[in-house]
């Protein structure tokens, strides 16, 4: 795995999304409302905008253009327009720093098909999340 440098801990809203790119790659890392970070994929799936900019409802990050909910720790959208998951990536903090792989995204529907009757193409097979649990507590200090 290969871990970079998102952001602090406390450049991070409570709660809250911040935008980052890790190696050319859109990520939004968030402070759900029970505190927990979090990294997905920073772009809606169905209209590429940044999530960072949507309103955060508990573990769920609405995209500002259309309204889909993405699940923080599946990347699953909770309902319609879109339909792909966004990539959840491995995510650990370093004394202030909180730390992203990129290269460790999860499709955790274990799906590359995009769902029937979608225009939507395949979404790539990630490789197996091994460490960086979603969700986990941070503790600031």
């Amino acid at each position: 795995m290969t871990f970079r440098r998102a952001c602090a801990v406390t450049d991070l809203p409570g709660p809250g999304a911040l935008r980052a790119e890790i190696d050319g790659v859109p990520v939004a890392v968030v402070r759900d409302t029970d505190g927990r970070l979090h990294a997905i994929g920073g772009l809606c799936s169905h209209a590429e905008v940044w999530l960072t900019e949507g309103e955060l409802e508990g573990s769920l990050l609405e995209c500002p253009h259309h309204g889909s909910q993405f699940d923080l720790n599946t990347g699953v959208p909770q309902n319609l327009p879109a339909v792909v998951p966004v990539p959840v990536y491995p995510l650990t903090v370093e004394g202030q720093d909180v730390l992203v792989d990129v290269t460790g995204s999860t499709d955790v529907t274990g799906s590359t098909e995009a769902p029937e009757g979608s225009d939507t193409p395949a979404i790539p097979q990630a490789p197996a999340r091994t460490s960086g649990t979603p969700g986990a507590p941070v503790k600031e200090g």
